[in-house]
């Protein structure tokens, strides 16, 4: 009895142990395939935890990239706001300046235009053989200050009672302004070379009259130049040329 007992102990051990190994068998069997199924869940949560980062570093980065592009926006715009305000600026600071030169400019007083005429000037009257009837005036600047001779001369002969017109095609391009010492000259055509002028008279006394910033207006006081004994004679055709500052070139017309 008791052997049959141990007998049947020890096939019991056996199927015990063998039944052990079965279910460690299927026991890792179970494992593996919950391994496996956890293992997905893993992934999963993995993936899941990993998309979450992802999803923040994505949000991050489209914070970052919204942010920064904001923040470049801003930068960019508030630097070009800046520089176009800071251009601004300057081109007002530039505007700014000028005024101020043009108001300093404005403050500062006027050149002084001063006419050539007798009080300032040493004039003579010579009449010539050549050109045929004409006469040359010359004025020198005695001054000590710059003088400006306008247009052209204003003659009168003794007590003519009309003016001698100028020869236009003389006009220069700009008013002949004298420095101290220099002279500008003017040509007189006395009379018609043909004879065609009329009402020819001696002239015993000239006047040379000046005329100032606007036609027809005062320089100031005229000059008395010398004349020769026997006078000079003249007629209709007296014309003058404008101021010239070469002498050949009062004397071309």
């Amino acid at each position: 009895m008791r052997t049959s007992r141990l007998h049947l102990l020890a096939a019991a051990g056996v199927t015990v142990a063998t039944l052990a190994l079965t279910a460690c068998q299927d026991g890792t069997g179970t494992r593996d395939e919950g391994a496996s199924a956890s293992q997905p869940a893993a992934t999963a949560s993995t993936g899941t935890s990993s998309q979450s980062p992802a999803g923040s570093s994505t949000e991050g980065s489209g914070s970052d990239v919204n942010g920064g592009s904001a923040n470049e926006v801003s930068a960019n715009g508030g630097s070009g706001a800046g520089a176009d305000t800071s251009g601004k600026g300057d081109s007002g600071g530039g505007r700014s300046g000028q005024g101020a030169k043009d108001e300093k400019g404005s403050g500062d007083a006027p050149a002084t235009f001063t006419s050539c005429n007798g009080s300032n000037t040493a004039v003579s009257a010579q009449p010539l053989p050549r050109p045929v009837n004409h006469m040359l005036i010359t004025v020198e600047n005695t001054g000590s200050k710059n003088c400006n001779l306008t247009y052209y001369p204003v003659l009168r002969f003794d007590e003519m009672q009309w003016v001698p017109q100028p020869i236009e095609e003389s006009k220069p391009q700009a008013v002949v302004t004298l420095a101290p010492g220099e002279s500008a000259y003017a040509g007189v055509v006395l009379s018609a070379a043909d004879g065609s002028g009329s009402g020819g008279a001696t002239g015993k006394k000239l006047a040379v009259g000046f005329q100032g910033r606007t036609p027809n207006s005062s320089g100031g006081p005229s000059a008395i130049p010398g004349l020769p004994a026997k006078g000079v004679y003249y007629d209709s055709s007296l014309t003058v040329t404008y101021w010239q500052y070469s002498m050949d070139d009062a004397l071309t017309y």
